[in-house]
Parts: C-alpha cells; sequence; structure tokens
C-alpha cells in the first residue's frame, strides 16, 4: 500500500506543480479506467444510471411541446454537469490506488468530507455554465425560428432542416456549444478529481486546471475530444450507453489527473 506524507492544504498564492503530458497519456488514461471498470468495479456501473435517467428526464421535459426546441441543447449540455456526477468515481479510483475499502458505498463520500464546499462550488458554478447555454440556445432559437412553438417533432425537424434559417441556427447553435464545452474541459480538466484528491479550495483546484491546460494545450483538446465522442456514443439509445461510459470516462479523468498534477 502506498502511504502518502501528511498534506498541507495549498494557500491561494501556491499551486502544485503541473507536468507536460502527451498523447500517449491519453490512450493510458483510458486504458486505465477501462480496466477499472472492468476488473475491479463492474458493481458500480449502476452508479452510471443516473446519467441515462436524467436524459430520460430530459427527453421527457422537452417533448412537451413549448419546450422542444430545448431537446438538443440539454441533451448536449448534460456533458457539462459530467464532471460533477463522476467525482464518486474519482473517490473510488483514489481509495483504490491507496489500497483501502474501494466499495461503492463510498461513492458519496466526497459530499461527506472535507471536499464538500468545494465540490459544490464548483458545480454550482457549472451549474450557471449550464443555464447560460440554455439562455444563448434558446436566444439563438428565437433570433432564428421565433417564438412560436413547434407544431411537432416532424415540424420542428422540418423548419431546422430544410430552411436558410434552420441551417444558420444549426452552425450558430454548435459554434456556441463548441465555446461552452470547451470552456467546461478547461475548467475541469483537473479542478474536480484535485478536490477530491487533496485539502484544497475551489479557486486552487480552479487555477491547477487552467494551468494544466495552458501547459498541454493539445493534449487537453485531444482529451476533449475523445470525451465528446465517447459521450455522443454513449447518448445512443436514449443514454443507455452513458451506463457504462460515464464510469469509464470518470476513472479515466481520475488517472489522467495523477499524470497531470504532481500530488
Amino acid at each position: 500500500m502506498r502511504t502518502h506524507a501528511p498534506a498541507m492544504p495549498h494557500t491561494a498564492a501556491e499551486l502544485p506543480e503541473v507536468r507536460r503530458i502527451h498523447i500517449a497519456d491519453l490512450r493510458w488514461a483510458l486504458a486505465q479506467g477501462w480496466r477499472d471498470l472492468t476488473h475491479k468495479r463492474s458493481d458500480l456501473v449502476f452508479a452510471g444510471l443516473i446519467y441515462p435517467l436524467v436524459c430520460g428526464i430530459a427527453i421527457y421535459v422537452t417533448f412537451n411541446q413549448p419546450l422542444l426546441p430545448l431537446f438538443f441543447p440539454l441533451v448536449a449540455g448534460l456533458s457539462i454537469a459530467g464532471p460533477a456526477v463522476a467525482s464518486g468515481f474519482y473517490e473510488i479510483a483514489r481509495r483504490e490506488e491507496e489500497g483501502r475499502d474501494a466499495s461503492w458505498s463510498h461513492f458519496f463520500d466526497p459530499l461527506r468530507g472535507r471536499s464538500r464546499e468545494p465540490l459544490v462550488t464548483l458545480a454550482a458554478a457549472l451549474g450557471l455554465l449550464w443555464l447560460a447555454w440554455l439562455a444563448v440556445a434558446w436566444a439563438f432559437y428565437s433570433a432564428t425560428l421565433g417564438d412560436t412553438p413547434p407544431a411537432g417533432m416532424g415540424a420542428f425537424l422540418a423548419r431546422v432542416f430544410t430552411t436558410p434559417e434552420g441551417w444558420t441556427l444549426i452552425i450558430a447553435g454548435n459554434l456556441a456549444g463548441f465555446v461552452f464545452a470547451l470552456v467546461t474541459l478547461i475548467f475541469s480538466v483537473a479542478s474536480f478529481p484535485m478536490v477530491v484528491d487533496q485539502p484544497v479550495d475551489a479557486g486552487v483546484a480552479l487555477r491547477t486546471s487552467l494551468v494544466a491546460f495552458r501547459r498541454n494545450p493539445r493534449v487537453v483538446l485531444g482529451w476533449g475530444l475523445r470525451v465528446a465522442v465517447l459521450l455522443a456514443i454513449g447518448t445512443i439509445l436514449f443514454g443507455v450507453g452513458l451506463a457504462v461510459v460515464l464510469p469509464w470516462l470518470g476513472y479515466a479523468t481520475w488517472h489522467l489527473y495523477t499524470r497531470l498534477v504532481v500530488r
């Protein structure tokens, strides 16, 4: 079992050292995450069902006719919540690394210990970012297709895919979505696993995440692309695949963090 020297909290002016990593580290992190999922913690796949459940709720809400234009922004924007939802997987991976009990019963430990306050702060910031994304998406819809609710799914899809205004909405919406996804990636690539791992506040964790991106922009963007592809695959069949993809990415993100940040 690995032992640790007593951890000292980082001050607001002090950040941990951030390493330069390589694309090969992304493959390693994904491989380690898959190993964790398949070899050690298949009993935790149920925790990944949280995400498909939320997807189902989003689908139900948006099929209410007035909210139909928010269907895609709601489902796509759920990726913003991913780093917060995955905090339990970071805790399980950390305990496994330390040779401690790593059963599913520890999934919610970060919300009961020292990590609770910085986790809540970071999650609240992501929540505000998600609301901002929905507001921007609705503004684009109103500016291109108007405020009149669509007559149904068929009519809505026809307006989106067969009119110049609809294609303007698609292009502008996807560009805006890319910006929000990029902000989320930079914000969270190291911050959430760091507050689970170390006695730091949300500000130190966020600044460390920003430094990690500045030192490794190509690699972090490559990680974001892999996450986006896996989430898109997992969303097929109303998010059922996310029951596997979310735990996998959770464990993989933990291993990526251990390569990025000197602990």
